[in-house]
């Protein structure tokens, strides 16, 4: 029987959140179906959502949610041997909607289902209603029969953070003090929350993302741990990209940072796609109150920092662009005993997020 653990933490009872590059049973995602945020009716982002998947199924096994009314459609779609479960959602994005899974020293696990409010609720956030992404959490919770900590008085995606696994949270002021998240918290309240329900002892705090539209600055498209003691963060010299001052002033944000366990990061630059990324002429997409609109020529957060890292393999988003190729070689001088995977994820980030905005890992 599942239990929702309502009077303790993960920090009181001995869970702890491990890092991605810890080794994971499954990646979940949801199958993409919103005809007013995926154009086209979505059909060319579930072709690029189908070889995400197949990418990640070479290492680790793969469930695909998905809702009644596109069942089959994703079935036929996908391998069969990608799990494929029907349950409702509001949109794709696993990241932020799915549990946080943790660990113990004992092997048990058990999962954070962050209060999820679309990005910024009724005062921001991305589309109306989000009730059915904010059971996500929960659902996988009963699926995998995994105890949970649920914080109705607290809201985080989990785009918006990344740990060590040895004390260390990563994040951005940008995004958790944003009024549109949890304007009744002070950042000492905030670091409180991470602290107890991430079991970490130090939070590291960057100033901005490069997404302040969407997701209020998620971490996941600036900078991630690659290791304890080691990060990645996007960089460009170009002046005139628009992520240029973030990634600059990331760069050295990072370079100053000391983790829970005393190290100094050691900081490795990824570079930006070469040609900044826009929405084309063709994005139409239907037009529904309450839905961010899609408007032609505005800037994608194409970062090639938003990877996923997977057992023995780290899936790469690519934009058709110059720089592809190099983004592809530093990365996988990061994780020589890691295969490094490219996968055209152009659709994806038209929609707004990337590789790992769309999936979750759950640790063996």
């Amino acid at each position: 029987m599942v239990k929702t653990h309502n009077e303790t933490t993960p920090k009181q009872d001995g869970f702890w959140m491990p890092g991605e590059y810890s080794a994971q049973k499954r990646i979940w995602m949801i199958w993409p179906e919103r005809p007013d945020n995926w154009r086209n009716g979505a059909k060319p982002v579930q072709h690029a959502f189908v070889n995400v998947a197949k990418a990640i199924q070479r290492f680790t096994p793969v469930t695909m949610v998905v809702s009644k009314k596109q069942y089959q459609n994703c079935r036929m779609q996908l391998p069969e041997t990608i799990q494929v479960v029907e349950m409702s959602s509001n949109d794709a994005w696993m990241r932020d909607v799915g549990p946080s899974f943790l660990v113990n020293q004992k092997g048990e696990k058990r999962a954070v289902d962050w209060q999820f409010n679309a990005w910024g609720g009724l005062l921001s956030g991305l589309y109306f209603p989000w009730d059915q992404d904010d059971l996500i959490a929960q659902k996988i919770c009963e699926l995998t029969e995994t105890d949970r900590y649920r914080t109705d008085d607290f809201v985080l995606e989990g785009g918006a953070f990344h740990v060590d696994g040895e004390g260390t949270v990563l994040t951005t002021e940008m995004c958790l003090l944003n009024e549109n998240r949890n304007p009744h918290l002070t950042k000492g309240e905030i670091e409180t929350y991470l602290k107890d329900f991430l079991n970490v002892e130090k939070v590291l705090w960057l100033k901005d993302g490069v997404d302040p539209e969407e997701t209020s600055g998620h971490v996941d498209d600036i900078a991630c741990f690659i290791r304890p003691g080691e990060v990645a963060c996007l960089y460009t010299e170009d002046q005139t990209h628009p992520f240029y001052q973030v990634a600059q002033a990331t760069y050295q944000e990072l370079s100053a940072m000391v983790d829970a366990k005393g190290r100094h990061l050691k900081v490795h630059k990824i570079c930006c796609p070469k040609i900044p990324v826009v929405l084309p002429d063709d994005i139409e997409v239907d037009k529904i109150e309450g839905t961010m609109p899609r408007i032609p020529g505005d800037i994608c957060i194409a970062s090639y920092l938003n990877f996923l890292i997977t057992n023995q393999g780290v899936i790469v988003p690519q934009y058709r662009d110059e720089h592809d190729g190099l983004a592809l070689k530093q990365i996988q001088a990061l994780f020589p005993k890691h295969e490094v995977v490219g996968v055209d994820t152009l659709e994806v980030v038209y929609g707004g997020g990337n590789i790992h905005c769309i999936t979750q890992q759950e640790p063996l």
